[in-house]
């Protein structure tokens, strides 16, 4: 009988906890960054410069990234400052999409 008994809290628990449970969006990753190619259709390739400090000398340094960014609208051009973020893969280098052209 005391089998039983745990088995029935153990299921009126695991409801409970599951439906009490939401599912939250995970937060997408942002960057801001200057377009530096325009040659591919609804791509455009960004660089987005980083500045890090070294642990052991303590000077600052910049890295550099470049990204493939999905421009459905085509509307950014060379020198532009963008804003995009991450989203599902949408080809082989492409996992990125523009939000809005800075300036």
């Amino acid at each position: 009988m005391c089998c039983t008994t745990n088995h029935i809290q153990y299921m009126k628990n695991t409801k409970e906890s599951q439906s009490t449970t939401v599912k939250s969006a995970a937060k997408k990753r942002q960057f801001t960054g200057v377009v530096e190619s325009v040659s591919e259709s609804k791509t455009i390739r960004v660089r987005v410069k980083t500045q890090k400090m070294h642990k052991k000398y303590r000077k600052q340094y910049t890295e550099s990234s470049k990204y493939a960014v999905h421009d459905e609208k085509e509307q950014a051009i060379v020198g532009n400052t963008v804003m995009f973020e991450e989203c599902r893969p949408l080809s082989k280098s492409k996992r990125w999409r523009l939000i809005s052209v800075i300036s």
